[in-house]
């Protein structure tokens, strides 16, 4: 596995892939990877000849009171995990070379990111977007793997890439969960042993949603106060961002199921925000 780190080196790299007729496949990450970030890398190695895993904690997704300076970080380990998993090049470059003192160009889609997590992250995917296009321009990729765990990450990637016509083809890989069902996330290095044996609710909230749903009540209204008095009952210090019931393409709000949709949460749990979201049909 090559190591890259400078901007010059991964575009050069690239490029003599390029040249060389090989199809590259990027798997962006901000490391401390598990084992939804491995199921990223082996789908990325079943669609390209070359798999490239970016590992960069991007700032600029970050709110001043977030978790920047916390997130988890564990190089030796990460580059363990990419090598094990068939990475051919690994790209992490530093911050400060990914974005100047005076950086001023964004990139964004502003409709698809006032809700769910945009509304307590309101600069949250203006962040992502940017990052991803920059990875995008420096590494030229013909597909690249995002998480459905992240599911409104994942709309507004897709988005982006269709109107600004970029190059690549998004894929989306299923969401990975514990042998307990609490969806895999860096983050779940914050919880303490007590969350962490109630986090797996969370699931369990959104799975009797769902049943509900398909024996009759359609109401987002009533499902949403369903899983909040669940939540309440056995999470009892957790506190819930949002509850929303959304168009699985648009992400509007959804008063009346009628076909299908997503519904997607996101719960505080110590000093843990968890996503996490089921599809539901009529």
């Amino acid at each position: 596995m090559e190591i890259i780190a400078t901007l010059n080196e991964i575009k050069a790299r690239c490029r003599e892939l390029k040249k060389q007729g090989k199809t590259i496949a990027l798997v962006p990450t901000m490391g401390y990877l598990h084992a939804g970030h491995i199921s990223l890398i082996t789908k990325a190695k079943e669609l390209a000849d070359i798999v490239v895993v970016s590992r960069f904690v991007n700032p600029t997704q970050f709110a001043p009171n977030e978790d920047l300076d916390a997130y988890p970080n564990d190089p030796d380990r990460d580059h363990a995990a990419t090598e094990k998993a068939g990475t051919d090049i690994l790209f992490e470059p530093p911050a400060n070379a990914m974005y100047h003192p005076d950086h001023a160009t964004w990139v964004e889609v502003p409709e698809l990111a006032k809700g769910l997590c945009g509304v307590t992250r309101p600069t949250h995917f203006r962040g992502v977007c940017t990052v991803v296009t920059k990875l995008f321009n420096l590494i030229q990729p013909d597909f690249a793997c995002f998480g459905e765990k992240d599911y409104q990450q994942l709309t507004i990637i897709r988005r982006m890439v269709r109107d600004l016509n970029m190059p690549v083809e998004i894929v989306g890989c299923p969401l990975v969960r514990e042998s307990d069902g609490l969806a895999m996330s860096s983050r779940n290095a914050y919880l303490t042993e007590e969350e962490r044996a109630l986090a797996p609710h969370i699931r369990k909230g959104l799975l009797l949603l769902k049943e509900k749903a398909e024996q009759g009540e359609h109401s987002a209204k009533n499902l949403h106060a369903f899983f909040a008095g669940y939540i309440k009952e056995n999470i009892p210090m957790a506190r819930i961002d949002y509850c929303s019931m959304v168009d699985k393409d648009n992400l509007e709000n959804v008063e009346t199921l009628k076909g299908s949709a997503v519904v997607a949460v996101a719960v505080y749990l110590g000093k843990a925000r968890l996503l996490d979201n089921i599809s539901i049909t009529k």
